[in-house]
């Protein structure tokens, strides 16, 4: 090929697959776009302020393997945010489809902190001393590494400090359309 037959340079305009600005995106549009995106449920938990502290996330995900990194999206007004932050420990339950009650329980707003484990069965984690929900397909204790800043979350990073899973799982609760479903 020439260099006459080359393409020519591209200008900041220019850029492949981008797209003209448009209008800002609608939240509730958004909401149903991500609503299709099925994600599993767990359950966050953390002890500060001499309190279990507990909150049922889809928002988590596998970072790194060397070191063992795991990510949460926390919403920056929820009572839970600040008690992560303090606490620099957390765990992570990721629930079973029988687990739906818990979910719905521990995304409930307004629910009361005292007393928001006494109906779950759980136990303490050997390294962080968390809640851990007994009947959970996996569990992870996780010391926090950092804290970003994310619009009207906060992005919470921790290393993987200990973690179990069941030997064999029952099928696992997922989240899709709004609604808790289960995945076989």
């Amino acid at each position: 090929m020439s260099p006459a037959d080359a393409a020519p340079p591209l200008g900041s305009d220019d850029v492949p697959g981008a797209v003209a600005p448009t209008a800002p995106v609608d939240s509730d549009h958004f909401r149903l776009a991500m609503g299709r995106f099925a994600t599993g449920v767990t359950v966050l938990t953390t002890f500060s302020g001499g309190h279990d502290h507990a909150m049922t996330a889809n928002a988590l995900t596998s970072v790194s393997i060397d070191p063992l990194l795991v990510l949460a999206c926390v919403e920056v007004d929820a009572r839970f945010h600040d008690a992560i932050v303090e606490s620099g420990v957390w765990g992570v339950s990721v629930l079973g489809a029988d687990q739906r009650p818990v979910a719905q329980w521990l995304s409930t707003p307004g629910r009361p902190l005292h007393g928001q484990l006494d109906r779950i069965a759980h136990h303490r984690g050997s390294a962080t001393g968390v809640a851990l929900l007994d009947d959970a397909l996996a569990t992870l204790e996780v010391r926090t590494t950092a804290v970003h800043p994310a619009g009207d979350h906060s992005i919470v990073v921790g290393e993987v400090v200990s973690h179990a899973s069941t030997e064999h799982p029952a099928d696992a609760l997922v989240y899709y359309r709004s609604r808790y479903q289960a995945l076989k």
